[in-house]
């Protein structure tokens, strides 16, 4: 069994690859946001060999409307499209030896952004493996609701620096984690997070908390035990306080010499009180949708239903640049199947027959619960000003809500009325894409008829195959949304 889980990690791997090519492959240049943007800062840096500075003139609302209304024809350039020119320039840099290479095409670019997703999973497995060792399961379904999420697998297969920054916060979270985190690499990964996007940025007060909460400071005993074995002299134990103080130090210090330059270079250009460029990007993006606007005309009520509804779809899957949604029912079905995992997920937070969560997973749930916690109040902190109800800025958070939900279905996964509630779900999606598409995508959602509930029946019926069954089940439907998503979402009307 544990060698099926093993070749299951490499199935989820190569799957993800290649519903990330298609994605990549298939949308048509620049129907993804803000990817003209992202594209010019890499084209600067590899042809102007200089980084960037945000400009008045950088955005325009009206031109940007005719570009994604006419869906990007040839004769509109993007080139005045540059208001991305005051992002962290790791990734830009990561990409300018790809843009060289290839002479500027687009597809090997996306492809880069499929690597680091890649990585991603395998930052996400070793979290999880890390932190509940002996139960394969939890790190598989980890890795499977992130590789098959339609909405993510599109961003990390268009040109941006989401899928580095969710990679670097991984890491950073996967060292955090750890029993006695290291300041030195801990403060390394921060910088890298400094150094790559402001989502990213989650890194630094959940490493402050990691290395506050003593995770750094070893015992008494275990520097005694270090000592004898190195032969050195017995010494008493540093101060716990002093000792913390001097591990967040070095992590800081760490920090700072990778993205102090950066941040210096701000300063001179955008001044001192704007180091990360934030308020002359506000500045420029003149005409873009005000949450002040919304509210005068639509309402707190009408404003606060449009945020989640929208928040909802987009984080699962609103194409292009927000404007190609799914069928409303496939929404229904992932709605069903949301609330199925969250359910499950509390039914185990409550369950007082389970095992008793070790110090470790302790401590990680709640630096991961922080982590998530401080990623959605930047997402509502900026919604009080744009008006960007994107579920993907949510996705820095994708680790602890993949952790959480691989819970939830490992809970749901042990009962046999579990089982049956979750099959009744997943059918949810063969039956919308059946009514959504009817005889046009016969071979799709038919194939998915019949293999679901194939899944299902014997997973019902061998419990030893139980949870195994259902992951594959799970992936078999999240293929089935993608394949739809691109064929029959993106290629037709983007």
């Amino acid at each position: 069994m544990r060698n099926g889980y093993f070749w299951a990690h490499w199935l989820i791997a190569l799957l993800y690859v290649a519903l990330g090519t298609l994605y990549a492959v298939y949308t048509p240049p620049w129907q993804a946001p803000d990817e003209p943007a992202h594209y010019n800062y890499i084209r600067a840096l590899a042809e102007e060999r200089a980084l960037p500075v945000i400009e008045e003139g950088d955005y325009n609302q009206d031109y940007l409307h005719r570009l994604t209304s006419q869906k990007f024809p040839p004769q509109l350039s993007i080139a005045p499209l540059r208001y991305e020119d005051h992002q962290p320039p790791l990734y830009y840099l990561l990409a300018v030896p790809v843009y060289l290479l290839f002479g500027g095409a687009l597809i090997p670019l996306r492809l880069l952004s499929v690597m680091l997703g890649l990585l991603l999973l395998t930052v996400v497995r070793r979290l999880v493996c890390d932190l509940f060792p002996g139960r394969p399961f939890l790190s598989l379904t980890a890795m499977a609701l992130i590789a098959f999420l339609p909405q993510h697998i599109a961003m990390t297969a268009a040109v941006n620096n989401d899928a580095l920054a969710e990679l670097v916060l991984a890491m950073a979270l996967w060292l955090a984690v750890r029993p006695h985190p290291r300041p030195w690499p801990l403060g390394a990964v921060v910088g890298l997070a400094l150094l790559t996007k402001t989502t990213a940025y989650v890194a630094l007060p959940v490493a402050l908390l990691a290395l506050w909460w003593g995770g750094a400071r070893m015992s008494a005993d275990e520097q005694r035990l270090r000592q004898r074995e190195q032969s050195a002299p017995l010494r008493a134990s540093p101060r716990p306080l002093l000792y913390t103080v001097a591990q967040t130090g070095r992590m800081l210090l760490a920090a700072l010499l990778l993205a102090g330059p950066w941040l210096v270079r701000n300063g001179a250009i955008y001044g001192w009180a704007d180091p990360l460029g934030l308020a002359r990007h506000n500045a420029v993006v003149q005409g873009q949708p005000r949450t002040a606007e919304w509210l005068a005309q639509h309402g707190l009520d009408g404003l606060a239903v449009q945020f989640l509804r929208t928040t909802f779809q987009s984080f699962w899957g609103q194409f292009g640049w927000m404007g190609v949604p799914m069928h409303p029912p496939v929404y229904l079905a992932l709605a069903v199947l949301s609330g199925l995992i969250g359910v499950g997920f509390l039914a185990w937070w409550l369950d007082r027959r389970r095992p008793r969560l070790t110090p470790q997973q302790r401590r990680g749930a709640v630096l991961l619960t922080f982590s998530a916690g401080l990623t959605v109040l930047s997402y509502l902190w900026y919604n009080l000003t744009f008006v960007q109800h994107q579920g993907r800025y949510l996705f820095p958070a994708l680790v602890p809500l993949a952790l959480a939900g691989a819970l939830g279905l490992e809970w749901w996964a042990g009962r046999r009325a579990g089982v049956l509630l979750l099959g009744v779900g997943l059918m949810g999606i063969p039956l919308a894409l059946g009514w959504t598409l009817r005889r046009t995508a016969l071979p799709l959602w038919g194939a998915m008829g019949i293999l679901l509930p194939a899944l299902w029946l014997l997973a019902l019926f061998i419990p030893r195959l139980r949870r195994p069954l259902m992951l594959a089940a799970w992936m078999l439907g999240m293929i089935g949304l993608n394949l739809y998503a691109i064929f029959w979402g993106i290629v037709p009307n983007l």
